[in-house]
């Protein structure tokens, strides 16, 4: 199901996006090695959390397990036709300043160095950019920081576009206030026009993880500086494209 004001092809994809949308079958039998290696990487991640170790949990499991959500890993469809589906969902133009929020190893932010003039990927985890850093050293215009997602440095330059992919629902609070700080923070490092594309889990609709990817998303719906440009579900995705209002 698709909902939006840009002109879209049959399948839901951006008449001009960053590339083609996939046309392959969304996974095969292997990924369900990939969920599975997912659902052990979050139960270790909860599992630091009760222990209550010195330092973040996202540094215990990336210095544990290389790679811990496989998204590295060319055997496993799925994560990687989901990259070439957000892609095609970002109309085609030149990104002057690109945000990946939450960047992991940083396999996204390299499949968006060609699209922009500089990439800048942060993660709460210094073990996960140590990783990334040494994995993109072929891209110059891509730069790493160690840095929460709530952090609004006054000297940090303006985006026009920053992505989201499979991160808010690691945040410690996400009760409806923290959520409207979060979209305002996110809204503020836009330039007026830029946009800021949301992907989230979403199953069935009715369960509870779909449930909460609804109630993230709609936060940022609900933003008065941002207007939704189009919303596209996927097996087993949400995404929202939404685009900061002109001053």
């Amino acid at each position: 199901m698709v909902s939006n004001t840009n002109r879209l092809t049959a399948n839901g994809s951006c008449v001009d996006g960053l590339a083609p949308a996939p046309t392959n079958f969304f996974m095969t039998i292997r990924d369900i090695a990939y969920w599975m290696r997912s659902a052990r990487a979050d139960a270790r991640l909860e599992q630091f959390r009760q222990e209550g170790q010195a330092g973040s949990p996202f540094d215990h499991l990336y210095s544990e397990t290389h790679d811990p959500f496989g998204v590295e890993l060319p055997q496993y469809r799925y994560q990687q036709r989901k990259y070439a589906c957000l892609l095609s969902m970002l109309p085609q133009r030149r990104y002057r300043n690109i945000l990946d929020v939450g960047c992991g190893l940083g396999t996204f932010t390299r499949k968006l160095a060609p699209f922009g003039e500089q990439v800048l990927g942060t993660d709460i985890s210094g073990e996960a950019i140590s990783q990334a850093r040494r994995l993109s050293v072929r891209h110059p215009n891509i730069t790493y920081a160690q840095r929460n997602m709530f952090d609004a440095s006054p000297t940090e330059s303006e985006f026009d576009l920053i992505i989201i992919a499979d991160t808010l629902y690691y945040m410690n609070s996400r009760t409806p206030v923290a959520l409207k700080t979060l979209a305002g923070t996110i809204a503020s490092k836009l330039t007026p026009g830029g946009l800021v594309l949301i992907v989230n889990h979403y199953f069935f609709g009715v369960d509870l993880a779909s449930r909460d990817t609804r109630e993230i998303h709609d936060a940022f719906r609900w933003a008065p500086s941002l207007d939704c440009i189009a919303e596209f579900r996927r097996a087993f995705f949400l995404v929202t494209l939404l685009q900061r209002a002109a001053a």
